[in-house]
């Protein structure tokens, strides 16, 4: 995990000072990472029976469809409001000032269907356990919930409990 680690750039200050941002898109240029990251992401889930990877906007879109190819299982976004053409589901989150909502299509999941949730990165949690929410909501089961990087010092995991939560990369 280390080679992967190399891969990261670190912006300190970004977006605001005080935080140190996880640049991940020197990984994703390099063929080597990206396959890698992907690989680590995908590993635990080979064999088992996901019939859909659904990712969160944006690089949950990357990653997830990456991941989907590797397990042979479909692929479904969840986007910001706006965003889908179809009927769509919503849930709303709490953000540190106010809330944000993220949707799917409400015929992008049967019920019953294994699902995996694939996003870039754990922070606070808030997008995950909304991803989740819509997911269950249309009657699906949630097998896994995957990133590449935690932020582990913001607890995100807290808003996932019960949940199989993994990650490649801990800061």
């Amino acid at each position: 995990m280390d080679a992967l680690r190399e891969r990261i750039r670190h912006i300190p200050d970004f977006p605001k000072p005080g935080i140190l941002f996880y640049d991940i898109t020197t990984l994703m240029k390099d063929p080597v990472g990206f396959r890698a990251s992907v690989d680590a992401m995908a590993s635990p889930y080979e064999g088992w029976p996901i019939d859909l990877v659904v990712g969160i906007e944006s690089r949950g879109f990357i990653f997830g469809a990456a991941v989907a190819d590797r397990l042979g299982a479909g692929f479904a976004p969840v986007r910001k409001v706006g965003k889908l053409p179809h009927t769509t589901r919503r849930a709303t989150y709490e953000l540190e000032y106010g809330t944000d909502s993220l949707e799917i299509h409400e015929d992008a999941i049967g019920a019953d269907q294994k699902i995996l949730v694939v996003d870039d990165l754990l922070a606070t949690g808030g997008t995950a356990a909304a991803t989740v929410g819509l997911v269950r909501g249309l009657g699906a089961d949630v097998v896994g919930v995957q990133f590449l990087i935690e932020l582990v010092a913001l607890g995100g995991r807290v808003k996932l409990a019960g949940e199989s939560v993994r990650t490649v990369l801990a800061y």
